[in-house]
C-alpha cells in the first residue's frame, strides 16, 4: 500500500502529527494520504503516563478542544509535595522550596489530571474525522531501507506458529510504502532504536536513561475523593543509590491514580521496582488516600527521561523521531505529553511543506531540526538539561537543591552530564544484601500475578516469542550467578523465571504471555542479551482508561 505519510504509534504525538498534516492538507486543499498504525488492539490500549497534562501543543493543535469535548474534565487545584523519611514519617515540603517547574497550580495556565489513553482515543477520532487512515491491530515489524532511505514499514505476519509454521488463517505482512515514515512509538520504540543504532543518530549525545513507571488506578469512596488534588513526593522506601519519585492524583468520577517512577540506573540487582511500590503504598500519606477504596487497574511502562543531553538527531533520509520514541520528555516537570504533542506538529508542519512544494519524499528533513530547536518544547528541555543528571551524580535531594538553584539562577550553572548506561550501572549481587519484601496484604499491596490480570494482557500463545536472547546461554552462565538473574525482578509483570529443570539445574523461563510491554528489559538487561521485538498485533495490555 502506498501513502504520503505513514506513522508509527498511536499515541500523543503520532496523532498530533497525523492533524496536523491533514489540517493542512485541507486548508491548502492538497490530496494527501496518511496512515497511522498501532499495535494495540485498539488506540489507547497500549498508552500509559501519570498524568497531569499542560494543555499548550493540544491549543496549538484545536483551539476549540472545549467544544470539540477533549476529555480534560479535572483542573489541578491543590499541590502537595512530600519526602518520606522512613515507613511512617514525611516531611511536607513548602511550596517555595519546590523548583518552580514542578508546580501545577497557579500562573497563566491551567493544568489538568487526565487519562493518556482517553487523550489519545479522542485524537484518533479527530485524526479519522479530517480523513487520516488508523490502523489498529497492525504491528510495524520492520523498516523498509533502500540505498540508506527509510521508504516505509512492513507490518508483521499474523498466524505464526511458535515453530515458525504457518496456522489456519495466516496473513502475510503487508509492505506500507510511504514518501515519509514518522516513528512514534514511545518509549524504547524497537524500530526507533533500530533506526538510532543504524543512522548513528546518537553520535556526540550521552547515553539515553530511562526509568520505569508503574501505575495503579484506584475507586475511592466520594467521601476521600478532591478532584484536581497533585501530590509529588521522594524517598523511602528507595534509598540513597535508587532515585525515583512517586505520584499521586485525584482524577474524575472518584478515581485516585497512583504511581512510582524508579530510575533504571540503580545498583542493586536484588531491587524490585514492582515491590517497592507495593510496600511504598502502606505509608500514611499515600494510604489514607487509599483506605476503603478498590484497585481496579494496573499497568508499567518505561519513560524515556535523558532529555536533551541524551536527545538523538531526531531526522534521517525519509523520516523522523518524534515524542518519547526520540526522548522529548520534560523530566523536571515530569511531564512528556505536551512535549511529545509539540514534537508531532513540528514534524508535520516540515513535511507538508516539503510535500506541498512537491518532493517525492525520501530527504533529510533539515527544516524539522531548525523548526524544533527554535519551539518552546526545545526551550524546555534547554532549561532543564541538567535536572536527571544532577540527580544521578549529587543523589536525590542533592541534585534537587542543584535544580532549585539552577532554576532560581535562569539556568545559570554548569550543565550536568551521566556518561554511564543505565545497565551499566548495575553491581554484582553480592556488594547487597537480598531484600526480603514483605507479603502483599491484598488490600494495599498485590502480587504480580493478580497485578497483571488488571492490566487485561494478552497474547496468542501459539507464537514466537517476542522476547529474543541474542545468547540462550547468558541467563544462567553469567547473569545468574554475578547478578541473581535480576530479570526476574526488574520486570514489572512475572515474564522471567529461573526455574529448576527435570534434573534440578537452573532454566530460565520467559512467560511473554505476561509482558505489559515496559521495555525494562530491553534497557536494563545487564549483558544487553534481551531484544524486545513487536509481538503479533493486537496482543499486550489492554489499559481503560491509564
Amino acid at each position: 500500500m502506498e501513502f504520503d505519510v505513514v506513522i508509527v504509534g498511536a499515541g500523543p504525538s503520532g496523532l498530533s502529527a497525523a492533524c496536523r498534516l491533514m489540517q493542512q492538507a485541507n486548508e491548502a486543499e492538497h490530496e494527501l494520504s496518511v496512515c497511522v498504525v498501532e499495535k494495540g488492539s485498539e488506540v489507547g490500549a497500549h498508552i500509559l503516563s501519570g498524568a497531569v497534562f499542560e494543555p499548550r501543543a493540544l491549543q496549538e493543535l484545536f483551539p476549540d478542544w472545549e467544544e470539540r469535548g477533549a476529555p480534560l474534565n479535572t483542573p489541578a487545584t491543590r499541590d502537595e509535595v512530600y519526602l518520606l523519611k522512613d515507613a511512617k514519617k514525611a516531611q511536607k515540603l513548602p511550596n517555595a522550596l519546590v523548583p518552580k517547574s514542578m508546580h501545577n497550580t497557579g500562573g497563566d495556565a491551567t493544568r489538568y489530571v487526565i487519562s493518556a489513553g482517553n487523550l489519545s482515543r479522542w485524537l484518533a477520532e479527530q485524526a479519522e474525522s479530517l480523513g487520516v487512515e488508523i490502523f489498529p491491530g497492525f504491528a510495524a515489524q520492520e523498516v523498509i531501507i533502500e540505498d540508506e532511505v527509510v521508504r516505509g514499514i512492513i507490518i508483521g505476519d499474523m498466524g505464526v506458529a511458535a515453530d515458525g509454521s504457518q496456522k489456519d488463517g495466516y496473513m502475510p505482512g503487508m509492505e506500507l510504502h510511504a514518501k515519509y515514515t514518522l516513528f512514534a512509538e514511545g518509549s524504547r520504540g524497537h524500530l526507533g532504536k533500530r533506526l538510532i543504532n543504524d543512522f548513528s543518530l546518537d553520535a556526540g549525545c550521552d547515553p539515553q536513561h530511562y526509568g520505569i513507571g508503574l501505575k495503579e488506578l484506584w475507586d475511592v469512596p466520594a467521601d476521600q475523593h478532591e478532584p484536581g488534588l497533585v501530590l509529588h513526593g521522594s524517598g523511602w522506601p528507595l534509598d540513597s543509590n535508587t532515585h525515583g519519585g512517586w505520584f499521586l492524583y485525584h482524577a474524575e468520577n472518584q478515581q485516585v491514580v497512583l504511581g512510582l517512577i524508579m530510575d533504571l540506573s540503580y545498583q542493586n540487582p536484588w531491587l524490585s521496582p514492582f515491590d517497592e511500590f507495593q510496600r511504598m503504598k502502606h505509608h500514611p500519606v499515600i494510604s489514607q488516600h487509599l483506605d476503603s477504596g478498590k484497585r481496579v487497574a494496573y499497568g508499567a511502562r518505561s519513560i524515556t527521561k535523558g532529555g536533551l543531553n541524551c536527545l538523538p538527531k531526531m531526522t534521517f533520509a525519509g523520516g523522523l523521531l518524534i515524542g518519547c520514541d526520540a526522548g522529548t520528555l520534560n523530566f523536571s516537570k515530569i511531564k512528556g505529553l505536551h512535549t511529545a504533542m509539540k514534537s508531532g506538529l513540528v514534524a508535520a508542519e516540515s513535511v507538508f511543506e516539503a510535500l506541498k512544494a512537491g518532493d517525492e519524499g525520501g530527504q533529510e528533513l533539515t527544516s524539522f531540526t531548525e523548526k524544533w530547536e527554535a519551539s518552546w518544547a526545545y526551550a524546555e528541555l534547554q532549561e532543564s538539561a541538567s535536572f536527571g543528571p544532577a540527580i544521578h551524580k549529587y543523589g536525590t535531594i542533592g541534585g534537587g537543591a542543584y535544580n532549585f538553584v539552577d532554576q532560581l539562577l535562569g539556568g545559570k550553572l554548569p550543565n550536568v552530564h551521566d556518561t554511564t548506561t543505565d545497565h551499566g550501572n548495575l553491581k554484582p549481587a553480592d556488594q547487597f544484601e537480598k531484600i526480603d519484601y514483605p507479603k502483599p496484604d491484598g488490600k494495599l499491596s498485590f502480587d504480580k500475578p493478580s497485578s497483571v490480570f488488571l492490566s487485561n494482557t494478552n497474547h496468542e500463545e501459539d507464537q514466537p516469542c517476542h522476547l529474543r536472547l541474542a545468547d540462550p546461554a547468558v541467563p544462567i552462565r553469567d547473569n545468574l550467578p554475578e547478578y541473581a538473574e535480576p530479570a526476574q525482578r526488574y520486570c514489572p509483570a512475572g515474564v522471567y523465571e529461573v526455574i529448576e529443570d527435570d534434573e534440578g539445574n537452573p532454566k530460565f523461563q520467559i512467560n511473554f504471555q505476561n509482558c505489559v510491554h515496559c521495555k525494562t528489559c530491553d534497557i536494563k538487561d545487564p549483558a544487553q542479551n534481551i531484544t524486545w521485538v513487536a509481538p503479533e498485533g493486537g496482543g499486550g495490555p489492554n489499559y481503560p482508561n491509564m
